[in-house]
């Protein structure tokens, strides 16, 4: 096993597009750390470099202890999962699993035990006389994951391996894979688009934009303590909501205006955020996530007291059985998605009335398409930004994800580019 340093590493293509910008990142022995952002992020590009698929432009690479910059990929132990699994179609699931083992000149009794291994591994082994084509989407990936394991690598990478897959196969190719890389534990760096598999599979989880990484840390501290605009609107489902607004007051007792509303702001959150009371007066962006924003259920729960709620005009309803996703709007501009622009202070500008927040509440809530309803604000959990820097107001280094820990526990380290 090796633990996988990516040190200030650069990306320039010969057109001089900066796909890779000062780039630090460290994946722990048998850790699994995922790259998660939107198209055109650097992700892949960054996932390529470590393979040797790209020429590194500044920067070091490590495996282990080792600098592999200008090691050949074939020498460099690392095997990857592509998201097309490419299998050769003329070979048996054994002949695939096999084929970089054979490329080696390895000895075919011993390479026969390395497949078999692996197919048990996998749940392969009924399966290994057959083609790829008579082989399920599940089935052919769980392939290209073994040959990806057989040669027992010290870096795995995978880039999108289950985007080609229907939602139900890839909930169960989620566990498919945590189960086999826990049993192997090799430091695994997977990358997505889809920000839901990033938070329900890594042990930590780098949000990168535009070739810079913008915070690294645990799911949960990605979560509730984003670091700036973007992750703070990138992580979550549905998307946080975000608006612009100005707070009043001092010390303790600070209130926060929302267009024509003000909710007062609790005492404990000025103990979280103890900063925040430096900012009355200036704008600010406002963060609230859709499951703070509370609606009574059949009248089981009372209406909010004055300053502690938001009333809003429903304009849809979304009935999922356990929950609803209810579209309201408010008479304050929302902060747009940031990754559609260039900046946090661009997004408060382009800001538009109509768009719509959203709330989880309970599936039995009270609420209508065109109904005027008061939320119940979850004030201790609101966040806040700079508008001009995009940069959390009062969330600490820590919590941006340095010197963080695994899910399973194993030391990680981490480094923040703002």
């Amino acid at each position: 096993m090796a633990r996988l340093s990516l040190e200030h590493l650069g990306k320039v293509y010969a057109n001089g597009t900066e796909a890779l910008r000062d780039f630090t990142l460290e994946v722990a022995e048998g850790e699994f750390l995922v790259l998660v952002g939107p198209s055109g992020c650097g992700k892949t590009t960054a996932l390529r470099m470590v393979a040797g698929l790209e020429e590194i432009t500044s920067g070091t690479l490590r495996i282990g202890d080792r600098v592999v910059n200008d090691v050949s990929p074939l020498e460099r132990d690392v095997a990857m999962v592509f998201q097309n699994y490419a299998l050769y179609p003329h070979l048996s699931v054994a002949e695939n699993i096999g084929f970089s083992l054979e490329m080696r000149n390895v000895p075919k009794a011993e390479r026969a035990e390395k497949v078999r291994e692996a197919a048990r591994i996998l749940g392969l082994e009924d399966m290994l006389k057959r083609r790829p084509r008579q082989l399920s989407g599940g089935q052919r990936q769980r392939v290209a994951m073994g040959r990806a394991i057989v040669r027992r690598p010290s870096v795995f990478l995978m880039d999108e391996p289950l985007s080609n897959l229907d939602a139900k196969l890839r909930v169960q190719m989620r566990a498919e894979v945590l189960r086999v890389q826990r049993r192997l534990a090799v430091a695994t760096l997977y990358v997505t688009h889809d920000q839901t598999e990033a938070m329900t599979m890594g042990d930590r989880v780098a949000v990168m934009r535009e070739g810079v990484l913008q915070q690294c840390g645990r799911p949960e501290q990605l979560y509730d303590n984003p670091a700036n605009v973007f992750v703070a609107s990138f992580i979550g489902s549905p998307a946080m909501n975000l608006y612009q607004t100005v707070l009043s007051g001092s010390g303790s007792a600070l209130q926060m205006r929302l267009g024509s509303q003000t909710v007062d702001l609790p005492a404990g959150l000025s103990k979280r955020l103890p900063e925040l009371g430096s900012h009355t007066g200036r704008p600010l962006v406002v963060g609230i996530r859709p499951e703070h924003l509370v609606l009574p259920a059949d009248g089981s729960v009372s209406q909010p007291a004055p300053g502690t709620g938001l009333s809003a005009d429903v304009v849809l309803v979304e009935a999922l059985g356990n929950e609803l996703f209810v579209h309201f709007t408010l008479d304050v501009p929302r902060v747009g998605e940031s990754e559609r622009v260039d900046d946090a202070a661009d997004a408060v500008a382009g800001a538009d009335a109509v768009d719509a927040g959203v709330a989880r509440v309970a599936p039995r809530a009270s609420a209508r398409a065109g109904e005027r309803v008061t939320f119940a604000v979850d004030a201790e959990w609101l966040h806040f930004f700079d508008p001009d820097s995009g940069e959390a107001v009062g969330v600490p280094a820590t919590k941006a994800g340095i010197g963080s820990e695994s899910r399973s526990g194993t030391p990680a380290s981490s480094q923040v580019t703002a």
